[in-house]
């Protein structure tokens, strides 16, 4: 299965800061290093299940603490790597943009895209261009950036603590959710037990399913690699691929709702119309279809792909609909953050499953 991607992760006393102009920022983010541990590192909390059998194995989680040894690097497979040029790109749009805002849009601005911006990488970015910069006014204005960043991490960070709690319990609960009625979890997982996680899931607020939710399975999934507990890495990436087919599929009916109030708001006929069309068709064949791929354990894609192919969907028509769905919901995501990386890969896997039938 596919794991999720992300950008590059490492502990902050890894940053290398050379910032010529900019010398007072490495000893602020020194500051930063202990909490940004913590919070960011998303350590899993003292109720993480504690046991796992994959079939006559049994294993157990190590205690954790933070005199542990340190965290390896994130099991999302973005996190694994150097950033490609096009992240490189993503990086300098978002420095660009984050140097043109106000102060006061920085909060909201960085808790979005939390994980891009205080990584190592981001600020080394930054410390680049001011380098590299030739005019004043813009390496001065590089120089502001870096320090508010700083300083809007570390109140983002606090701010951030009570959600991330919250959201650790909402995982702990999906995660029960795949362990059998003893506590022990069997891996591969049933078909019931999948369906027990796909209704934690399901039943969760759309603003509980953000990037604290995602940085949660995150950690966990790595702790879990750490202590051996492979079959646990497997129930964390079900877990992914339940979380991606579920917000996917709110976005496809929120946009589609979008379109057909934006049409009504001009005529209540042509809305009807317009949902009556949906209804009939090779895209409406298709994008019902998709809408059931969405909602199933990704181990069964090929035979249903193929059960839908001999049937009446045509295999072009439900690849175009996953492509506009990637154009409309996956675009429409911040740039570098998980959910985007997440849901694309997802979806990017399923098109790769039905152009192999």
């Amino acid at each position: 299965k596919s794991t999720a991607a992300g950008f590059p992760h490492h502990a902050l006393r890894s940053i290398g800061i050379t910032f010529s102009p900019l010398t007072t920022i490495k000893m602020k983010l020194g500051l930063l290093i202990a909490p940004l541990s913590v919070c960011l590192g998303f350590a899993p909390p003292a109720y993480l299940p504690q046991k796992i059998r994959c079939g006559n194995t049994q294993r157990f989680l190590s205690d954790y603490s933070e005199d542990d040894a340190p965290r390896e690097q994130s099991r999302f497979e973005g996190m694994q790597r150097e950033p490609t040029a096009n992240e490189l790109a993503v990086i300098d749009d978002m420095i660009t943009k984050l140097s043109n805002a106000k102060p006061y849009e920085l909060p909201n601005a960085v808790s979005r895209a939390i994980r891009v911006v205080s990584s190592p990488r981001f600020f080394l970015r930054i410390a680049e261009r001011a380098d590299e910069a030739t005019d004043a006014m813009e390496k001065e204005k590089l120089g502001a950036l870096a320090e508010n960043l700083v300083n809007t991490i570390q109140a983002v960070v606090s701010m951030t603590e009570d959600s991330l709690d919250e959201r650790a319990k909402e995982v702990e609960k999906v995660v029960k959710a795949a362990s059998e009625e003893n506590g022990e979890f069997l891996v591969p997982l049933s078909k019931e037990r999948v369906e027990a996680m796909r209704k934690e899931v399901e039943g969760l607020e759309e603003e509980s399913l953000n990037e604290a939710f995602l940085s949660t399975i995150d950690a966990w999934m790595n702790k879990a690699h750490q202590d051996g507990m492979d079959g646990m890495v497997q129930i964390m990436q079900t877990a992914l691929q339940i979380y991606a087919g579920t917000v996917i599929s709110r976005a496809r009916v929120r946009l589609q709702a979008n379109v057909a109030a934006a049409v009504s708001g001009e005529d209540q006929a042509a809305a009807d119309a317009l949902v009556e069309a949906a209804k009939e068709g090779e895209s409406s064949a298709a994008s019902d279809f998709l809408e059931k791929l969405l909602h199933i354990d990704t181990n069964e894609w090929e035979m249903e792909i193929r059960k839908g192919i001999e049937s009446d969907v045509k295999k072009e028509a439900l690849v175009s609909e996953v492509q506009k769905t990637m154009e409309s919901v996956i675009l429409g995501l911040e740039n570098g953050s998980m959910a985007q990386r997440v849901q694309a890969e997802f979806l990017r896997e399923l098109v790769t499953r039905i152009e192999a039938i």
